[in-house]
């Protein structure tokens, strides 16, 4: 990543993070983007100070192009790991659907 970032840093794992916290530049952006004032961000993120939202944001503005580049890899992180836990049987799940059909037939 750009080193010109002041708010904007990776952790371990090469995701992006707001200041010394644990708060993903997704989340933030994701206001943003939704048209959110950074005070509400803010209010969303109580982890963030309003300096942090505001410099994470002007982070972005200013490294526009490449930050685009990492939230496009991160949704389609998002998109497989959702896939792959959706393929997987969960007992609970299936419990919880059987219990519903159940439910419904006894209904009927």
């Amino acid at each position: 990543m750009e080193s010109g970032m002041r708010y904007i840093r990776p952790d371990e794992h090469g995701v992006l993070r707001v200041g010394d916290t644990r708060v993903m530049i997704d989340s933030v952006l994701a206001g943003f983007h939704q048209g959110d004032s950074a005070e509400t961000i803010r209010e969303d993120y109580p982890a963030l100070s309003l300096e942090e939202v505001y410099g994470a944001i002007a982070d972005y503005l200013a490294n526009r192009a490449e930050l685009d580049i990492y939230l496009r890899r991160q949704d389609d992180v998002w998109v497989r790991e959702r896939t792959r836990a959706e393929a997987r049987t969960n007992p609970v799940r299936e419990r919880l659907r059987m219990l519903r059909s159940e439910g419904t037939a006894k209904r009927s």
